[in-house]
């Protein structure tokens, strides 16, 4: 590895649309995001709900993931994310359907949008525009559009917090789980933190990403750092270009860790990032050591990752904002611009063809 991460001539070259920017403001969108949703009027019958169902693709989609971890800390109702053309078959008059699409355009949450509307179901959009929200329009469906221009990765703000905020309205979600002001305050400062202005020695986004240079990267999560583990896959999937894969405990400990044997010399090209929280069930956070001491023992470079906050909310967001700042040094290392996604492209324009 050759690559200067202090050199800030560096990433005027490879990161010509400025991503780094859209990183480092994620408190600011989750700030504007949440106070947009709490003034749009809901409809009266949101709140005779059971079930959430989310559609949505790609970046669109991981809101909704986080949002079931949050919701199911102290609400029994069922989140359900879609990510398929076909909407869930237990779909009912009780069920809230939120189409979640950046762009507007997502052929597969349009398709279970379109299905969505035959149904009595309580129906909801969040998009920057598109086809749904000609839909939405013509079939009378509340939507939320807001004006944030980016990939749809990093317009998480957008579609986390509008939900939240959503969830805070119809009393689904407590405030003491949120306390947003405390955990954007706290996002904010560790945004300062990990910038491209801070050297590496004081960096650990770039430390981090240093050791996982040239690795395949698996990221370990569980509670509600299980879907904060996926969205660092695909944030080093997508922003990174690089190979990646997420893994829940307690679940891994009845499989993957059984693996770790073959092929041979697998090890050599592995990293293993570990995200951990101190409010884990006891018996996982004893699964934490016992899996880095069987890694250990395997020979496998791994590292724990320790996320700070006082609430869950914060403590997942910090997590989230690690990940994010550790994929884009990632791709600097590799000398590419983190923002394309051209395979995606392609296979759009393939399956349109």
């Amino acid at each position: 590895m050759t690559v200067n991460l202090d050199d800030q001539q560096l990433y005027e070259k490879l990161d010509t649309t400025n991503l780094h920017e859209r990183i480092q403001n994620l408190p600011k969108q989750c700030r504007q995001a949440w106070q947009s949703a709490l003034t749009l009027p809901l409809p009266e019958d949101f709140n005779s709900i059971d079930k959430i169902v989310v559609l949505g693709m790609g970046g669109s989609a991981i809101g909704g993931d986080l949002l079931r971890s949050m919701v199911s800390l102290q609400s029994n109702i069922d989140v359900i994310v879609q990510r398929d053309y076909d909407l869930p078959k237990s779909v009912n008059e009780k069920t809230l359907v939120i189409a979640s699409s950046y762009s507007g355009n997502t052929e597969e949450t349009l398709s279970a949008f379109s299905q969505a509307l035959e149904t009595p179901c309580k129906k909801f959009v969040i998009t920057t525009g598109g086809k749904i929200s000609e839909l939405a329009a013509r079939n009378g469906v509340p939507l939320l559009s807001f004006g944030f221009s980016s990939e749809p990765r990093a317009a998480l703000g957008c579609s986390l917090f509008s939900l939240l905020a959503f969830m805070r309205k119809l009393g689904i979600i407590p405030d003491e789980l949120l306390k947003i002001d405390e955990s954007l305050d706290a996002l904010n400062k560790l945004s300062t933190q990990l910038s491209k202005d801070i050297p590496m020695e004081s960096n650990p986004a770039k430390q981090l990403a240093a050791k996982l240079f040239d690795r395949l990267v698996i990221v370990y999560g569980a509670g509600i750092l299980t879907s904060v583990a996926y969205r660092w896959k695909t944030q080093i999937n997508e922003n990174s270009k690089a190979w990646a894969f997420s893994e829940t405990l307690p679940e891994l400990n009845h499989n993957a860790v059984v693996g770790y044997q073959f092929p041979a010399g697998m090890a050599d090209k592995l990293f293993v990032v570990m995200l951990r929280s101190e409010d884990l069930h006891p018996r996982t956070l004893k699964r934490y050591e016992i899996t880095s001491d069987i890694l250990a023992k395997a020979h496998v470079p791994h590292e724990v990752i320790d996320t700070s906050g006082k609430t869950p909310l914060c403590r997942m967001m910090n997590s989230i904002l690690m990940g994010d700042f550790v994929s884009y040094y990632l791709a600097i290392l590799y000398k590419i611009n983190p923002s394309p996604v051209e395979i995606i492209d392609y296979l759009k324009k393939a399956l349109s063809s």
